[in-house]
C-alpha cells in the first residue's frame, strides 16, 4: 500500500472508530484503494522522477523533503474531485503532481524563513544543505510545476499563477505580522486564505475542471476546497499547542512568533500575555512553557477546533449538493478524518 493511501486510510480509520462502524470502515478502505490506488502509485513514482532533475545539490534537497512522505492531501483531493465526474484523466494526474510540487516548494521556502530544523520527523533540507540550496530546491519544484502545467493543461496556467500570487501574498502578510506582532483576526484570516486555503481551492476546482465538470460545479468544488483548507490549517494551529506533532517541531509556530488563531484568541482574553509573546519574538524562549499553558487554559484551542468543525460541516454541505458518487462519499470521509486528526 502506498504512503498516501496509508494516510487516507488512517483518516478513515479514525472517523470509523468514532462512529463504531467496522463494516463501513472496511468497505471505505476497499473503495478508496480500488478508486485511487493506481493514480497515487503513479504519483509517488512521478514525484521521485520530478524531484530528481536539475543541477545538484538542489534535487537532493528537494527529494529529501518530498520522499519523506506526507499526507498528500492536496493531490488526493484533486484526484477525488476529478473522479466525482468520471474516470480520472491523465491531465488530472499531472495536476495532482503539480499541487504536491507547489506545496513542497512552499515548505522548503518556509523552513528558510522560519529557521526550521525539523520537518516530517527529519532534519529540514536547510539544516543539511543550507538556506541557499533549500530556496533553490523550492524554485526548482516551482519550475517543474509550471512546466508540467504548461505541457499537460495550459488552460489551467492562469489559475495556477493566481494561486501562486495568493501563496506569496499570504506569506508576506504573515511575515509582516510577525515583525509587528499583529495579533488581529483580520491578519490571521488573510494568512489563512492565502497560505493554505488557496492551494486547496486550486486542487479541488482544477480536479473538477479536468474531470469535465460544469463551471457551476467547478466553483462549488473550489469553495469546498477553500473551506477544507481553512479547517485543515485551523486544526494544525491547535495541534501546535496540544497535539502529537510529528510533522514539524512542536511549538514551532509559537517559537517563530506566528500569530495563529489560538494565540490571537488567548491574547484577546488576556492582553497582558503580549509581554511574554514579545519576549519570545525577541529570541527569548524562557516564556514558551508559560505561553503554551495559558493558551491551553484559555480554551482557545477548543474554540479553534470548533471553528474547524464548522468549516468542515459547511464544506460537506457544499459537497453534498452535488450528485452522490463513490468519489464524493470518499471525499466526505477523508475530509471528516482530517478534521478530527490529533497529529
Amino acid at each position: 500500500m502506498t504512503q498516501p493511501i496509508q494516510a487516507a486510510v488512517r483518516s478513515l480509520s479514525r472517523s470509523a472508530e468514532e462512529h463504531g462502524d467496522d463494516t463501513k470502515l472496511k468497505r471505505r478502505l476497499g473503495d478508496l484503494q480500488a478508486l485511487l490506488a493506481d493514480d497515487l502509485a503513479w504519483l509517488e513514482v512521478a514525484l521521485a522522477e520530478a524531484t530528481g532533475r536539475g543541477e545538484r545539490p538542489a534535487p537532493d534537497a528537494a527529494r529529501h523533503l518530498v520522499l519523506q512522505g506526507g499526507k498528500r492531501v492536496r493531490p488526493t483531493a484533486l484526484l477525488l474531485s476529478a473522479a466525482c465526474f468520471g474516470a480520472v484523466p491523465a491531465a488530472a494526474r499531472e495536476l495532482a503532481l503539480v499541487a504536491e510540487l507547489v506545496h513542497s516548494a512552499t515548505l522548503l521556502h518556509d523552513d528558510v524563513i522560519d529557521d526550521g530544523t525539523e520537518r516530517r520527523g527529519a532534519p529540514t533540507a536547510r539544516t543539511v544543505w543550507g538556506n541557499a540550496v533549500s530556496v533553490l530546491a523550492g524554485d526548482l519544484l516551482l519550475v517543474e510545476a509550471l512546466d508540467r502545467t504548461g505541457r499537460h493543461a495550459p488552460a489551467v496556467l492562469p489559475s495556477l499563477f493566481a494561486t501562486l500570487r495568493q501563496l506569496v501574498d499570504g506569506e508576506v502578510v504573515q511575515l509582516r505580522g510577525r515583525r509587528e506582532l499583529d495579533a488581529t483576526r483580520d491578519t490571521y484570516e488573510k494568512v489563512l486564505r492565502g497560505k493554505t486555503a488557496s492551494l486547496f481551492r486550486f486542487a479541488t476546482s482544477t480536479g473538477a475542471r479536468l474531470g469535465g465538470a460544469t463551471e457551476a460545479d467547478q466553483e462549488r468544488l473550489g469553495l469546498f476546497g477553500e473551506l477544507v483548507g481553512m479547517a485543515f490549517q485551523l486544526v494544525d494551529d491547535a495541534l501546535d499547542y496540544g497535539g502529537d506533532c510529528t510533522h514539524k517541531t512542536p511549538l514551532s509556530d509559537l517559537r517563530d512568533g506566528k500569530m495563529t488563531l489560538p494565540l490571537v484568541l488567548a491574547l484577546e482574553r488576556s492582553p497582558d500575555l503580549i509581554q511574554a509573546v514579545r519576549k519570545i519574538h525577541q529570541g527569548d524562549d524562557a516564556p514558551l512553557a508559560e505561553v503554551r499553558e495559558r493558551v491551553l487554559q484559555s480554551g482557545a484551542c477548543e474554540e479553534v477546533r470548533r471553528l474547524a468543525d464548522t468549516k468542515t460541516a459547511r464544506a460537506l454541505e457544499v459537497l453534498r449538493a452535488m450528485p452522490k458518487s463513490e468519489a464524493r462519499v470518499l471525499l466526505e470521509e477523508v475530509v471528516a478524518g482530517l478534521s478530527h486528526r490529533r497529529a
